[in-house]
């Protein structure tokens, strides 16, 4: 998108005017993917951009000002092009995975900046989003901001969560990921009853694995929960179906 203008920048630097917020969380996006949250500081965006670190404070009125568009910027990249769903759940599921397959291609930018709330115009377009799949299951008022806000975040939460190991020296994480083959399968049956009667299946479990179990978790109690079930007839059906049932 801007790689352009970044490479003949680095030859001569660049022509006064075409610094541009856009520009700027590109590359400090592609600083982060490249060399990590250690490497993201603003002598080194500086260079990356050609320009001088002080130019981005144009933009940009702090560094926390940048980061907060960097987590904007991940959010679109997450929605860009997501099919529409006669179904909520199917609209809810889409939206929560795309964030996840977004975080985990730029983990170093995720574990940075997957807690903040940006008010940025990508993250309202999703909040609202949200909120219309929520309505659409029934829930009103209060209850549709809170159903929203727990969807939310767990996966800002879960995904965050994924994205800050990733975003780990490879030495790290392989440290982490041995623990349970090494730790765990080696406890005792007296001591850890219940971790030793599974200790051969907890290595086995992928991060797929335990982010398709909570999200069917999630997703099953809404549907449980939800006054109106989906049109398309898939999914378990909510209160208002259970009631009418039982009448």
């Amino acid at each position: 998108m801007a790689t352009t203008p970044a490479r003949r920048h680095r030859r001569g630097g660049l022509r006064r005017g075409t610094l541009t917020p856009e520009l700027i969380v590109t590359e400090s996006l592609q600083l982060l993917d490249a060399h990590g949250v250690a490497g993201f500081s603003m002598p080194n965006l500086g260079r990356a951009l050609g320009a001088d670190p002080t130019a981005v404070y144009r933009h940009f009125a702090s560094k926390d000002d940048l980061v907060l568009a960097i987590a904007d910027r991940l959010i679109e990249e997450a929605m860009d092009g997501p099919p529409a769903h006669d179904c909520w759940v199917e609209t809810l599921v889409d939206i929560i995975r795309r964030q996840r397959r977004t975080y985990l291609a730029h983990p170093a930018a995720a574990s940075l900046s997957s807690f903040r709330t940006t008010g940025g115009p990508a993250e309202m377009r999703i909040v609202d989003r949200l909120l219309g799949a929520v309505m659409a299951a029934g829930f009103d008022g209060f209850e549709a901001a809170v159903v929203y806000r727990a969807l939310g975040e767990f996966t800002l939460g879960f995904c965050g969560g994924e994205a800050a190991l990733l975003a780990l020296p490879e030495p790290l994480q392989t440290v982490d990921r041995a623990t349970w083959t090494q730790a765990y399968r080696a406890v005792g049956s007296d001591e850890y009853p219940h971790i030793w009667r599974v200790r051969d299946e907890l290595p086995l479990v992928t991060d797929d694995d335990a982010f398709e179990a909570v999200l069917d978790i999630v997703i099953t109690g809404i549907c449980q929960r939800a006054p109106r079930p989906c049109t398309c007839g898939a999914h378990p059906g909510g209160s208002a179906a259970r009631s009418a049932q039982a009448r």
